[in-house]
């Protein structure tokens, strides 16, 4: 790009071409259409697939190689619980990034390094405390005889933090491609790592270990393609743009959307075992586990939507489209999910889950219909938040504090539980949208200042704990 170029587009707009690095000049329509903004988000949410089609293949193979797959479950849902927060700041690393707010050259680069720098001192920390407390770790999370495994809990999420933040800035430089080889790479490394250690007679510990070494692997990785990939002016001085303690206390919003979203994705199944039997409540886990599967399908979107539409923001372009693309993709792989929930659902829970789990069959694609309206949800919060808005949580949390409450009064039947569930789902995706469709106000000037972050714009929220 040449300095007469800069010149004429303007501060931001010449900010937001280097992070873009110029796209205009694509020769041909096969590389306008492989650079596109819908084949991004598609790419993201094939990867997004992939990454939990694998996902499932390690349930199959680890479920056959361990005599107590149940302590492994445990030990992975003990770590979900953990990675919250580096969900939560992948998003806001992403935002920043593009805004410029990371630095931009060498400044970005200083600021990736000190961050790593700090993360790598916390794990070792955070390692020694979770070995030192490993036997009450391993109480608490109904692993007793796994103690070692229970100690990589702590580590695995102080690992996890460093890999969603590197992802993070590659969404930031574009580098949507590395991301999406990232997620693919961390599935299907937990998965040969883990078969591999559980089967040298390792057994849940060493199936466990998979997880932390799949995310050494693709931080290395993401570390690699980031190298090369971020733009230098000449004499730019390496000092970093943001310390992460400030980082982390940015992104309160973004923690505390991703806990409504847990809650709305998860509370149902705890709730069925207050209401079934032990037999029925097996049975409708297992139905919720294939009927939320295109929540994954809208988090491989939300990768892409929200970068894109923090940089139309900045760039005083209307955001709509963006989000319209992702609902797209929401649509398209909804329609086949749908009708092969309505005309196979038991054949399809057998098939995946064994006959005595179909208890719950015939509630299969009610159940579609409610993480399909959970989905378009997770899009419109992940908008709003690239938007940095926050009103909408206070009005969202009632509805994730009203499910468990509803759910535990509902009927003992799937058929009128997954009723009260849809019913929720439903009033959430319109409660979302209602803010994510209002006037947006005056957007930033392109030839202006990027906006100020959100800490400068809003008060100070302490907090919350995931």
């Amino acid at each position: 790009m040449t300095p007469a170029t800069d010149e004429g587009r303007g501060p931001m707009a010449a900010l937001i071409a280097r992070i873009t690095g110029g796209r205009e000049g694509m020769p041909t329509s096969v590389a306008q259409l492989r650079g596109s903004e819908t084949a991004k988000a598609a790419g993201l949410a094939g990867a997004m697939i992939a990454n939990n089609v694998i996902a499932l293949g390690s349930t199959v193979v680890f479920a056959r190689l361990l005599g107590d797959y149940g302590s492994l479950a445990a030990l992975v849902s003990y770590f979900l619980i953990l990675s919250v927060v580096g969900q939560a700041l992948q998003v806001a690393t992403a935002r920043e990034a593009v805004l410029g707010h990371l630095g931009v050259g060498a400044g970005l680069e200083a600021t990736v390094r000190d961050w790593s720098r700090a993360l790598a001192w916390f794990t070792l920390a955070i390692a020694v405390v979770s070995v030192l407390l490993r036997a009450p770790i391993a109480d608490a999370v109904g692993v007793p005889h796994d103690r070692w495994a229970a100690a990589l809990g702590l580590p695995a999420g102080a690992l996890w933090l460093e890999l969603s933040i590197l992802r993070g800035v590659l969404q930031g430089v574009g580098d949507y491609a590395g991301v999406g080889l990232s997620l693919v790479g961390e599935q299907g490394s937990r998965l040969v790592l883990g078969a591999i250690l559980a089967a040298s007679g390792l057994g849940v510990t060493g199936a466990y270990l998979g997880t932390p070494l799949s995310f050494i692997a693709m931080g290395a990785f993401c570390a690699w393609r980031l190298r090369g990939r971020v733009p230098r002016a000449p004499g730019e001085a390496p000092r970093a743009a943001l310390s992460l303690p400030r980082h982390v206390a940015r992104a309160w919003a973004p923690i505390a959307g991703l806990i409504v979203i847990a809650v709305l994705q998860n509370i149902d199944i705890i709730a069925a075992k207050h209401r079934f039997s032990t037999s029925l409540a097996s049975s409708y886990g297992a139905t919720a586990v294939a009927a939320k599967v295109l929540i994954w399908v809208a988090m491989g979107a939300g990768f892409y939507l929200v970068p894109e539409v923090s940089r139309r923001r900045a760039a005083g372009e209307s955001t709509r489209p963006i989000l319209g693309r992702a609902l797209a993709i929401i649509a398209v792989c909804a329609v086949p999910v749908l009708l092969i929930f309505a005309f196979g659902s038991h054949p399809l829970i057998e098939a995946a889950f064994g006959a005595k789990r179909t208890g719950a069959s015939g509630s299969l694609f009610v159940l579609g219909l409610a993480f399909t309206a959970l989905s378009c949800t997770y899009l419109a919060i992940q908008y709003l938040l690239a938007l940095r808005r926050t009103r909408f949580l206070a009005a969202m949390a009632l509805v994730a504090v009203a499910e468990p409450i509803l759910l535990l009064n509902a009927s003992r039947r799937p058929a009128g539980f997954v009723a009260v569930a849809l019913a929720v789902q439903l009033i959430g995706a319109l409660v979302a949208f209602a803010f994510a469709l209002r006037p947006q106000g005056p957007t930033p000037d392109a030839s202006g200042p990027p906006a100020e972050p959100l800490a400068a714009q809003a008060p100070q929220v302490p907090e919350p704990v995931s």
